[in-house]
């Protein structure tokens, strides 16, 4: 009795193992139909449904491979604080957030930081010299420093990495004073041409895997995205509520 227990558990596992890898076979066809390069398939907190990360970010597919969610989706059981309001947890934004944690840690010695000297928070900053909200962050840098908050920069030029914005940040980024540069840069001062190779493009490419679509775009210590200018007190608002 118990053998034959076994050998149904055995057949029973063994059965599963194809569906699943059928189910990640066709998520990744259906996916590459829109051109979209499959990297892993997990199971989502959604029944049905599989998260896959891809070379454009975070997606949602129905395991039949059918249907894609490439929007977000919330979970009306779980909630949060965002800008003072409590909303819904975006299940995305979820489950991307270690996932940004750990692409911003491989990016540590390519980003342009403002180290407070009495650092309690890092936040890190996809920036364009050109937008206007991005250059009143860059104003309230100091206060942002006073309150204890690091600000560490990394390069989305808007208008694409071939564009003049993003030739001046590649400017900025092989500047021997990378900082005194970002300065004159949102300032409408001359920054002084030099070339090296660079970063720009590669985090151009990591902040549209991030779902970034605009600047100022911050992160916080725990992955979450807040899109757009904040003030410092609202900031540290938003820090201590994710503490």
């Amino acid at each position: 009795m118990k053998k034959s227990v076994k050998t149904l558990l055995s057949v029973l596992v063994a059965s599963m193992l194809p569906l699943t890898a059928v189910a990640n076979e066709k998520i990744s066809q259906a996916l590459s139909e829109v051109g979209l390069n499959v990297q892993e398939v997990k199971a989502s907190p959604m029944t049905g449904v599989s998260q896959v990360i891809t070379d454009q970010g975070l997606f949602f597919m129905s395991d039949d491979g059918r249907y894609l969610i490439a929007g977000n989706v919330l979970d009306l059981q779980q909630w949060q604080t965002i800008r003072g309001q409590k909303v819904p947890t975006n299940l995305k934004d979820q489950l991307m957030a270690p996932i940004i944690v750990q692409k911003l840690a491989e990016q540590k010695d390519q980003v342009i930081e403002y180290k407070s000297p009495k650092e309690k928070y890092v936040v890190h900053v996809f920036t364009d010299p050109s937008c206007g909200y991005c250059r009143k962050l860059h104003q309230e840098m100091k206060d942002y420093l006073n309150a204890g908050i690091t600000v560490r920069y990394l390069a989305f030029p808007r208008a694409g990495v071939a564009s003049e914005t993003g030739l001046q940040m590649q400017h900025i980024w092989c500047a021997k004073d990378k900082n005194g540069a970002m300065d004159n840069a949102k300032t409408d001062k001359t920054v002084a041409k030099a070339m090296c190779q660079n970063p720009v493009a590669s985090q151009y490419a990591l902040a549209q895997f991030f779902g970034i679509n605009g600047t100022p775009a911050v992160i916080l210590p725990d992955g979450s995205l807040i899109p757009g200018y904040m003030p410092v007190a609202a900031m540290l608002q938003q820090l201590n509520t994710g503490e």
